[in-house]
């Protein structure tokens, strides 16, 4: 019986391109557990997703390095195939929330180590229109700050560069979009400033923003939606909900569900896990419950 074969993908640019320095431990973790190992750097957008897509099948593991574009393009390959394999993740970036959610370690040996020994989570995923998402789908204020922030600022400043972009907008920036919002039998009809339909305990580099009792694995979205205050009174009290992380206004709805359709008269930006997911009128956001298998610390 021929060795185990797993495929690395990897992408140099995320985070501070640190992954270069680490290529050998990693590597070298990879081949004491038995396996073959076959290395890609990614060499453009989408490339992850396309390799996967088309050559997953010739291995027993993908093992992917980057930060949460980078696992969202290898997920979105291999939601795309029939047979899916398990995923290791190491994470790279310069905010990782989907890491922080699996409980990953930042360090990269480390990480090596659960994609190889740890144990499959068989972990939802979202279906938006035709595309997919790991752990986030969001529109509305800050939410271009993710893909407008030069990589080499995210590198040197890490969370503070989302915020620096966003504080720098705020004057004036405040544009909502009229949505309908249908779910189960609900039908929500307001102006949002931003909204989040979210799968993780994580968003942005802030834990617990997404809400309470967030479970990975249960068919559930967590979304939040936050509505255009009418007054300086009412920007405040969102402010102050979402920093203080306690949801007492009436300006914010929160709520879960496996799936929801939101229409809108103009196209809505998206971004999907941190990357442009393009602009519509209408989305139907599902959830695909435990279609998944990342490998996390052993259970035990």
């Amino acid at each position: 019986m021929g060795k185990k074969k797993l495929l690395f993908v990897f992408n140099p640019f995320s985070g501070k391109g640190q992954v270069k320095g680490k290529l050998f431990p990693i590597v070298d973790c990879f081949a004491k557990a038995g396996y073959e190992v076959t290395i890609h750097p990614t060499q453009r957008r989408q490339d992850a997703q396309e390799l996967v897509e088309g050559q997953a099948g010739h291995y027993d593991l993908v093992v992917c390095c980057g930060g949460d574009g980078t696992l969202d393009e290898v997920v979105t390959g291999m939601m795309r195939r029939k047979a899916r394999l398990p995923i290791g993740y190491i994470p790279a970036g310069s905010t990782n929330d989907f890491a922080v959610s699996l409980g990953i370690p930042k360090q990269m040996a480390q990480a090596a180590q659960i994609a190889v020994e740890g144990d499959a989570f068989a972990c939802d995923v979202g279906s938006f229109n035709n595309d997919y998402f790991v752990y986030i789908a969001a529109f509305g204020l800050f939410t271009d700050v993710s893909y407008a922030t030069s990589q080499d600022l995210k590198n040197r400043l890490g969370h503070v560069a989302y915020l620096l972009e966003g504080i720098k907008r705020l004057p004036g920036i405040l544009q909502s979009q009229r949505l309908k919002i249908q779910y189960g039998d609900q039908v929500i009809e307001d102006e949002f400033i931003y909204g989040m339909v979210t799968n993780s305990t994580s968003a942005g580099g802030f834990k617990n923003i997404t809400g309470k009792n967030v479970m990975l694995n249960d068919g559930l979205f967590e979304v939040t939606l936050i509505r255009m205050p009418k007054n300086p009174l009412e920007l405040n009290a969102i402010i102050g909900s979402l920093t203080n992380l306690i949801d007492d206004t009436d300006c914010i709805y929160t709520f879960k569900t496996d799936s929801l359709r939101i229409q809108s008269l103009e196209e809505v930006a998206w971004t999907l896990d941190g990357e442009y997911g393009g602009s519509h009128c209408e989305v139907a956001i599902h959830n695909c419950r435990q279609a998944i298998q990342i490998m996390v610390k052993n259970f035990g």
